[in-house]
């Protein structure tokens, strides 16, 4: 017997299932994309259960003929290209005729559709038609997808928690939506409204509907073209950016695409106004002739070829930069004008109660638990009332004694007898007058008389040298020496890290004594950020962050942990946020750790920032009790060692060998 023989249609086609059907969201994407192919103006998107129980895609298209209902579900069947030159000049979605015979071969399909005549109902499970009928149907089609995977139930096990599959699903309608903002588009989810478009052509208030009106507020339009592309499209100011590049939209004659060349290039427009680790939120549009592109690389069309792609990245490159150069790239804060003027006429009523409040309060001690102690931040000294955000507070009350004092914002502060942490005090302060403490997790340090001894006892060798400080190099390095040559200290990274190995205990030891606000902290996010953060609430509650809904895409916080640098919760807690959204299996742990790290570097002392000899001794006295004093959470070194010997090589005081004979005398 012939050991080769032909597959079963329906066995071929659920193996082409595998690639093109991977999730819920290839579903969605394969039949929205089909209902854009056919020249619909409204899509609404139905799905249950994450997609798993239910799938519906209701256009108002062009509708397909009775006689064509039954060969949709064919393999290879398509209306979008007949011979090979069609190939290579794709501009619709899909072309490959795969979609409907996959989706059908692992699902039970329903489809009604109809071109404004009659109107056909054809039902197909498992890969087999099982009814085909004429039906009343308006112009268009409507096809339901249920029980998705039921007859492999294999493929169940490799998808995501609900929430997971569900943000899938809106991503991929976002990315749609913005690739056509011509067409109205909506989501629901178990009969709740998650994305809803207008269709007017406005990309912009698409974007606005995506990510938020004070997103788009921060976008400006981009707009270049040479005589083989045009690129257009928006793109974030460099003071709004996220920690991934998932926010980046690369659209390619109407289909978003994976380019890693392409994303690299837009944000090499940006130059040095971006961050280290940050990204912008931006979308682009790139039209250019089908025949400079192959979409015939992957079944899911999402990875493309370009023809004179160096071309294409130098445009996009240039086009991000001379747009950014027209911006005045100074925060405006003319958008916190509203909040600043309440905070004017409530800080005069509440002076008289924060006052009263900072007088019965009492500063822990922090001598008596040495293994809390506060590192030393450096904080200049507020002199204005000028806000730095919409929602400001102070590390812990502060007594107010003229009204250049007063606090950017007030607080409404609950302080317990039990606190864990120590308030942040002023720069000066606490290194004018905090004694040393012994290293973090260590009792104090007892001295006792030594016993006597008839030999002495060998010396354990030095860990860290014993510096002695001479002087500050440009506000940003303190110049000391040792026994064994000059160091070089780098005050930012010193700090850094004695903050650092506080934090990673007191985050740890997270505690019920929290700042209220007086102006909560309202948040925007998409809403597939919205769902994937649902399974991360814990996490984050964990460090004190408390999330709570305050509308379809926003969130709301009331409160913070009293560890938070004044001025910087807004940021802090996005940089959190972002943290959790960037690696979904982020650990508590894990999440803790990068608190610390980002907590230590924000209250470190900033370059060009001038210490006294005073400051300076103490900071180098902190870094000596560090269990790691050599480098910065980051990894940067610390400090750097000129021995003797090194100084001598600089300055030719040591001579190289062939002047040994010479009758020269060293001064």
């Amino acid at each position: 017997m012939a050991k080769i023989h032909e597959l079963a249609s329906v066995l071929a086609d659920q193996i082409a299932a595998g690639e093109v059907v991977e999730r819920p969201a290839s579903v969605v994407k394969e039949l929205v994309e089909n209902a854009i192919d056919a020249n619909s103006t409204q899509i609404d998107i139905t799905v249950e259960e994450a997609g798993l129980k239910r799938i519906m895609v209701v256009d108002d298209g062009d509708g397909i003929a009775d006689e064509d209902t039954e060969m949709a579900f064919k393999r290879h069947a398509t209306s979008k290209i007949t011979d090979r030159r069609d190939l290579f000049r794709i501009k619709s979605l899909g072309f490959r005729g795969e979609a409907l015979p996959s989706i059908a071969s692992v699902a039970d399909v329903t489809m009604a559709t109809s071109t404004g005549d009659v109107g056909t109902l054809i039902h197909n499970v498992g890969g087999q038609i099982i009814t085909h009928t004429a039906a009343a149907a308006r112009k268009g089609t409507t096809i339901t997808v249920k029980d998705l995977f039921g007859n492999v139930p294999a493929r169940l096990k490799y998808l995501k928690s609900p929430a997971t599959e569900l943000s899938r699903i809106t991503d991929i309608v976002n990315r749609l939506a913005l690739s056509y903002p011509d067409v109205a588009f909506s989501l629901v989810h178990d009969g709740r409204e998650l994305t809803r478009t207008t269709g007017r052509g406005d990309l912009r208030q698409v974007i606005a509907g995506i990510y938020g009106v004070q997103t788009a507020r921060k976008m400006v339009a981009i707009q270049g073209k040479n005589p083989d592309f045009t690129v257009q499209g928006y793109v974030s100011l460099p003071e709004l950016t996220r920690a991934s590049r998932q926010y980046i939209s690369l659209l390619l004659n109407g289909r978003y695409i994976h380019n890693f060349q392409l994303s690299k290039a837009l944000i090499a427009g940006y130059g040095s106004k971006l961050m280290v680790g940050r990204y912008p939120i931006a979308v682009l549009d790139i039209q250019m002739d089908p025949v400079l592109v192959d979409v015939n690389v992957h079944p899911t069309k999402q990875e493309v070829r370009i023809s004179q792609e160096p071309e294409l990245t130098q445009l996009i490159q240039e086009t991000v930069f001379k747009r950014l150069a027209q911006e005045n790239l100074i925060p405006d804060v003319a958008d916190e004008a509203p909040v600043r003027h309440r905070e004017r006429a409530t800080a005069d009523q509440l002076t008289m109660a924060l006052n009263e409040a900072s007088t019965k309060y009492e500063a822990p001690h922090v001598t008596s638990t040495p293994t809390h102690s506060a590192p030393s931040v450096a904080q200049p000294e507020v002199k204005s009332a000028r806000p730095t955000s919409s929602a400001t507070t102070t590390a812990g009350p502060q007594p107010m004694t003229a009204p250049s004092t007063v606090p950017v914002e007030p607080l409404m502060i609950r302080q317990r007898t039990d606190l864990k942490l120590p308030a942040v005090q002023d720069f000066d302060q606490r290194y004018r007058s905090e004694p040393a403490f012994a290293p973090l997790g260590q009792a104090p340090i007892v001295t006792d008389p030594a016993p006597e001894s008839l030999e002495p006892e060998p010396v354990p060798a030095q860990r860290f040298p014993e510096l002695r400080y001479l002087g500050q190099v440009h506000g940003t390095y303190l110049l000391a020496e040792a026994d064994d040559g000059l160091y070089l200290v780098d005050q930012h990274a010193a700090q850094e890290r004695v903050n650092y190995e506080y934090y990673r205990q007191a985050i740890g030891e997270v505690s019920d004594d929290e700042q209220k606000l007086l102006v909560p902290i309202v948040l925007d996010y998409p809403t597939t950020d919205i769902l994937a953060l649902n399974d991360h609430l814990p996490t984050l509650a964990s460090v004190g962050i408390h999330l709570e809904s305050f509308g379809p895409n926003s969130l709301i916080v009331h409160e913070h942990p009293t560890w938070f640098k004044a001025g910087q919760e807004t940021d802090t807690i996005k940089e959190m946020v972002d943290w959790v959204l960037k690696d979904g299996k982020i650990s508590v742990a894990a999440f803790r750790e990068k608190t610390a790290i980002m907590m230590s570097c924000k209250r470190a002392i900033k370059a060009n920032h001038h210490l006294d000899d005073q400051q300076a001794r103490a900071l180098l006295k902190k870094l000596a009790t560090a269990e790691n004093p050599f480098n910065c959470p980051h990894g940067r070194p610390v400090l750097v060692h000129f021995t003797d010997q090194d100084l001598e090589k600089l300055f030719k005081r040591i001579q190289d060998p062939h002047h040994s004979g010479d009758d020269w005398s060293e001064a």
